[in-house]
């Protein structure tokens, strides 16, 4: 008899991992998604400057929480990557043309303007891929057993549409408060209204969303509606956040509509799981039916265990490096 269920701390792990991610890469994407919409070039660089250091090392989280995925739950890309194929290849798509405008625009001169572009909408489509293949778990695959027998296309439908645009409504708000974190002046000035009209947007997708995938699966309604005396905490939890955020704007305050935002997008998250738990590939399929052997847990578990605090490390030495404003003059003061 085992006395640690692995498979629910490697949960924990890759849970950890993708939220990380999300909250990490989040703004890094935001801000390539408000690029365009930028007064100027000038402005467009300390943009680029305020994420500059760190995206790179943000992106460990994805593949810490990819790699975990594949080897703790196997079974779950036996179904996954034949059923969001298109999706997946989208968000690497989009991540790539990313990372090369990072490398490739201030070098240009003639062409700096395509990568302008690249920026964008790598960050556009990377965004609303990984929000669509969001909705694709909550709506569930067409399986026999763990062979996925949908069509490749199947991952497309209005739902997956609508959390796919919601997530570059969130991404948006986690950018332009990233920028006012991070920048003074004009500049600011700007975020602070960008951030404002995100914030609405994103609780209009909060609405819509939290209205239709109870209608759209009747799992998620029986979990809600069965649990209703404690479960009302989370809707509160996320309108007191967004309440903490609307002031935050509307005060001027600097680190807190950051902060505000993260906590805004752990509502969301914690809502997900507790929609979706205990399920690794719905409606059928938990993450004890498509986790690994013990033995193969928990030899990847020791390794794992090492890795997590080197990166917490270096991350947090990163952003500690890199900490204040970024100015039109030079760097980071």
């Amino acid at each position: 008899m085992e006395l640690i269920d692995l498979t629910l701390i490697w949960i924990g792990i890759i849970g950890i991992g993708i939220f990380m991610y999300v909250l990490m890469d989040g703004f890094d994407l935001g801000v390539g998604i408000l690029f365009p919409f930028a007064r100027n070039d000038e402005h467009r660089d300390m943009m680029m400057n305020s994420v500059a250091p760190v995206w790179d090392g943000n992106e460990t989280w994805l593949i810490l929480g990819g790699a975990g995925l594949l080897a703790a739950f196997p079974l779950v890309y036996a179904v996954f990557l034949p059923a969001l194929y298109i999706g997946v290849f989208l968000l690497l798509a989009g991540l790539i043309f990313r990372g090369i405008a990072f490398e490739f625009r201030f070098k240009a001169k003639t062409s700096r303007y395509l990568w302008n572009w690249s920026f964008f909408i790598g960050s556009l489509v990377a965004s609303f891929a990984q929000g669509a293949v969001v909705g694709a778990y909550i709506q569930g695959f067409e399986t026999e057993g763990f062979t996925y027998v949908g069509g490749p296309l199947d991952w497309l439908t209005p739902f997956t549409v609508m959390t796919g645009l919601a997530l570059v409504c969130g991404y948006t708000l986690l950018g332009s408060t990233w920028l006012i974190l991070k920048t003074e002046g004009d500049l600011q000035d700007w975020a602070y209204g960008v951030a404002g009209k995100a914030l609405i947007a994103v609780l209009a997708f909060f609405v819509i969303i939290s209205i239709w995938t109870p209608l759209t699966e009747a799992r998620v309604m029986d979990r809600w509606l069965g649990n209703i005396q404690w479960l009302w905490i989370f809707p509160v939890a996320t309108l007191g956040a967004s309440a903490w955020l609307w002031r935050a704007i509307r005060y001027r305050k600097e680190g807190v509509p950051f902060i505000a935002t993260m906590t805004l997008f752990i509502t969301f998250y914690v809502g997900l799981l507790i929609s979706m738990w205990p399920l690794a590939v719905p409606p059928d399929h938990t993450f004890w039916d498509a986790s690994s052997a013990p033995e193969t847990q928990l030899f990847l578990l020791i390794g794992v265990l090492f890795l997590i605090p080197v990166i917490l490390g270096y991350t947090a030495w990163t952003y500690w490096v890199f900490r204040g404003k970024v100015r039109p003059d030079a760097g980071y003061h």
